[in-house]
């Protein structure tokens, strides 16, 4: 494969937009050429981004890790990108690469984006199907589905979508974007008016939280999916690290009980990591941080008892 472009990974992999360089669709009955196998694909993520957080709670809640492999990043990278980890000797045990730029350019020698996780390979063909982050957890959501476990909750009704997807955008531009709005602004103005609708939102949300146990339909969705990523990085990065400071997640009642509520669940604490979350965080962006070094707080119980179950059954 092509080596890494120096420098092509300098800014900051999360901005207010995540361009979508790969967009090919995995279907169910295999009309795009990339039909939903068992042991085809391969998801790279890491364990402290927010956007492959969300692919990888997917994964887990609905049963698939057997049916799409799974590859992490190390949380620290450098002006090459993503690399992996040095426990596994530093490359990637499918494809032999050593930084996620590997597979981009392996996929198109002439690519100038940004390489970014999380993306999905396909084996078969040896390259990125996509990196488009609402699809591939949409995907897993919909066209796996003969291969969900037993049980598994339908994250994506159809009679819930408009709702959810409305509610998603809202979240993704006022909410999972506008931590980096306001953390990576370089205005005043654009500051304030970041912080301002980050938590005006978060007030919209305690308050409908009020009366449900989840975002929409009276049950998980991939509204929550969503959501949860910045909530859990909330106190432990964003508080502190982007200047979102006016309230912490903790003093929202409904907010914090609900983040414990999907935290205790499968799928949600056990693909959360305080310890790479924090020095991804706080050793990479080193022009905010530049003398790298990791906070030791905050101490928050998110296994404490919550107060959600009276919700049940309610929309």
């Amino acid at each position: 494969m092509a080596a890494p472009q120096p420098g092509a990974e300098l800014v900051p992999y999360a901005q207010t937009a995540r361009p979508t360089s790969f967009n090919g669709l995995i279907t169910c009955d295999g009309s795009t050429g990339y039909p939903a196998e068992a042991g085809r694909y391969q998801l790279y993520a890491s364990l402290a981004c927010p956007w492959s957080h969300r692919a990888l709670i997917v994964r887990e809640v609905l049963g698939l890790q057997q049916v799409v492999g799974l590859t992490l990043t190390d949380p620290i990278r450098d002006e090459r990108g993503w690399r992996f980890p040095a426990g596994s000797g530093g490359f990637d045990p499918v494809t032999g690469a050593r930084y996620i730029s590997d597979l981009y350019l392996g996929t198109d020698p002439g690519y100038v984006g940004r390489f970014t996780v999380p993306c999905v390979w396909d084996t078969r063909t040896h390259r990125i199907v996509t990196n488009d982050v609402p699809q591939i957890t949409v995907t897993l959501e919909t066209e796996f589905r003969a291969y969900h476990q037993p049980g598994a909750p339908d994250l994506y009704p159809d009679e819930l979508r408009p709702d959810i997807d409305a509610l998603g955008t809202l979240i993704f531009h006022a909410v999972n974007s506008g931590v980096y709005k306001a953390g990576l602004a370089t205005t005043q103005a654009a500051y304030e008016d970041a912080f301002d609708t980050l938590f005006a939102t978060l007030a919209a949300l305690e308050e409908r939280l009020a009366t449900r146990r989840f975002l929409v339909g009276g049950q998980l969705t991939e509204a929550d999916v969503r959501l949860f990523p910045t909530l859990v990085r909330f106190d432990a990065v964003y508080h502190t690290h982007f200047k979102c400071n006016l309230h912490r997640l903790i003093d929202y009642p409904n907010l914090w009980g609900y983040a414990r509520d999907l935290y205790q669940r499968p799928g949600f604490g056990d693909t959360t990591d305080f310890v790479q979350i924090k020095r991804h965080y706080y050793q990479t962006q080193d022009w905010i941080n530049p003398a790298r070094i990791v906070p030791k707080g905050p101490y928050v119980n998110w296994l404490a008892p919550h107060d959600r179950n009276r919700f049940s059954g309610r929309i």
